[in-house]
């Protein structure tokens, strides 16, 4: 069987004359086959001599024919170009061309045409089934070893949408992080395309599509809330830089933790102007704390309760929202069908727990970040991601830090969490909910913080000075006006700001 290779520089009229001739030969001869390749004029040259290199042959024009001695892949034996394959038909198959030089040119156009289009349909397919690349920050911590398995199951993405992830931290935790490779890899997931390890700053969020910013470990001892604020910045403005040169143009940035989660929000916002409406705040890790207190008190199950809104400072002083908190599927004297549900405030006969207990749980361990651990901080950026990229459950209210526009009377210009929805890529915020309205004072106690925070990190405001109400201010000075004992002191200290407010 005669299987000949014929490659040629796409606007050339005689690989035009070759290939008409070579298909007649295929079309009528049993044994007779061909495979065609075409160039760009502009690479045909170094193609050609990369292929004559290779192969030990010396040609130097267009078209080049060899015949193959094995099915494609094979050692080939140089035939030659136009006039050698003439010769060779006419010589073995007694069949030659007589195609004009008019039609000849016509074809040649025509080919270049074909193969134009040919490599923009083949650039579609890439880009269709190119990897997302997902970027993961601090990846020697605890939640990146938990979001790992989650963002490899295809749940948060889908199991059509294959990923590369690459685990970006500091050159000491490279050891551990070669661990952590190896074990993903072990996953052997159907979604997973690559994973990789990054310790090069100046490489960080190559052509990044998905960049998770978690909490950063830092060698430098910090003694007032003061150092630690200004600590943030020369890591979100390393990380702002980076983004804007090396990410992709439409990378979304998504950050988790525990610590001043909303403070480093809005510097990345401040040092990535340009993708700033692509980076967001995850609060469902609070939210799901909230929700696992209320789900013992009740005896039910956390993801039967729903609605629950986080207002204000993610990792700080924020506001816990019940008003339209509802629980489903909960077993009373009422029952109903799958998507029956009751208030939760109706549910809850002991406001006094809801105002103490319920509080006080909640804001010791936001304050501390007891029991945010891995799991949790992974579970609940993968949550967010996946709302992100496919849309929140119908009807329900998502908590979520964003930059504020105005909206709720909170002031302009600081990242707050707040009701939202996603939907179709992006998220819109609940400005239409109704009996969400927050008293003035609380309003104030969020937002003070969270502007004295930025103040002090961008060294606008040397010293931060919690928010208190004219009453707590009335308290203190008739305290120090007292004579100072063992018992006034002890009243002064239980007595201290509050970091966690409920509406019930």
């Amino acid at each position: 069987m005669a299987k000949f290779v014929i490659a040629g520089r796409a606007d050339c009229p005689y690989y035009a004359k070759t290939e008409l001739l070579a298909d007649y030969l295929q079309k009528n001869l049993p044994d007779f086959r061909i495979h065609k390749i075409t160039q760009r004029p502009e690479v045909w040259e170094d193609w050609l001599k990369d292929v004559c290199e290779k192969n030990k042959w010396s040609h130097k024009n267009s078209p080049i024919i060899w015949r193959e001695l094995l099915d494609r892949g094979g050692k080939g034996l140089l035939l030659g170009g136009y006039n050698e394959f003439l010769e060779h038909a006419q010589l073995y198959y007694d069949v030659t061309s007589s195609m004009t030089t008019e039609l000849m040119m016509v074809i040649a156009q025509e080919n270049l045409g074909a193969h134009i289009q040919k490599e923009q349909e083949e650039e579609g397919l890439k880009t269709c089934i190119n990897p997302l690349q997902v970027w993961i920050t601090s990846a020697s911590a605890p939640a990146c070893y938990n979001l790992i398995p989650i963002l490899t199951s295809g749940e948060v993405f889908g199991m059509h949408t294959e990923i590369s992830i690459t685990l970006f931290d500091n050159k000491q935790a490279e050891e551990y992080l070669k661990s952590l490779v190896m074990e993903t890899q072990d996953l052997a997931s159907p979604v997973l395309r690559s994973v990789s390890i990054c310790t090069k700053v100046e490489e960080a969020f190559c052509q990044a599509h998905i960049i998770v910013v978690l909490d950063d470990s830092t060698d430098k001892e910090v003694f007032t809330l003061e150092d630690c604020l200004r600590s943030r910045v020369p890591l979100c403005r390393l990380y702002g830089y980076l983004i804007e040169k090396n990410a992709h143009e439409s990378v979304r940035v998504i950050v988790g933790g525990k610590t001043f989660v909303n403070l480093k929000t809005v510097l990345l916002m401040r040092y990535a102007p340009r993708i700033a409406h692509n980076i967001i705040a995850v609060a469902l890790g609070v939210e799901g704390e909230a929700k696992a207190i209320l789900a013992r008190k009740l005896k039910t199950t956390p993801s039967y309760i729903k609605d629950v809104i986080i207002w204000g400072n993610i990792s700080g002083n924020n506001y816990v929202d019940l008003r339209k908190t509802r629980v489903y599927r909960y077993e009373s004297a009422i029952w109903g069908p799958l998507h029956y549900s009751r208030p939760l405030l109706n549910l809850i006969f002991d406001s006094e727990w809801i105002k103490r207990e319920f509080v006080a749980t909640l804001k010791n361990l936001t304050a501390t970040g007891r029991q945010f651990g891995g799991i949790l901080a992974a579970h609940s950026i993968a949550t967010t991601l996946k709302y992100w990229y496919h849309g929140s459950p119908p009807g329900e209210i998502v908590s979520l830090g964003i930059l504020s526009e105005g909206q709720f009377g909170i002031p302009k210009g600081i990242v707050f969490s707040m009701p939202v929805k996603f939907e179709n890529g992006t998220w819109v915020v609940l400005t239409d909910l109704k009996d969400t309205e927050i008293s003035e004072q609380i309003m104030t106690r969020m937002t003070s913080d969270l502007i004295q925070e930025k103040l002090v990190a961008l060294g606008d405001k040397i010293h931060f000075q919690p928010y208190q109400s004219e009453t707590e201010l009335r308290k203190k000075d008739k305290r120090i006006s007292l004579p100072i004992t063992d018992d006034s002191q002890k009243e002064q200290v239980s007595d201290g700001f509050e970091g966690k407010t409920v509406e019930s």
